[in-house]
């Protein structure tokens, strides 16, 4: 199955759908703040499970008190897609949990 670059324009109406994520160059990213390093490193886990569970992997940083992203899609050719999208918005899901803001 083939995927497809995400226009500008495309890209900035699902960006608006996510606050917090934004486009840095040719990847949309995200910080999330939480209440302490095993709480961070908690939801590094648990997005990790989610990028197997999608087939679908962000560059994943984990921080003192915080997790960063950023992710693109390598099979077409590093551009922003809507797997790209999908990934982002099960995070947010995930990350009330973690009591990550």
């Amino acid at each position: 199955m083939t995927v497809e670059a995400l226009s500008q324009q495309e890209i900035e109406v699902r960006l608006a759908e996510l606050p917090g994520w934004s486009l840095e160059g040719d990847r949309i990213t995200r910080s999330y703040r939480l209440g302490s390093h095993v709480a961070a490193a908690a939801m590094v886990v648990h997005i990790a499970q989610v990028q197997e569970e999608l087939d679908h992997h962000s560059d994943l940083t984990l921080g003192y008190h915080s997790v960063s992203l950023s992710v693109h899609t390598h099979s077409a050719g590093g551009a922003v897609t809507a797997k790209d999208f999908a990934l982002a918005r099960r995070v947010e899901d995930l990350a009330p949990a973690h009591g990550a803001h």
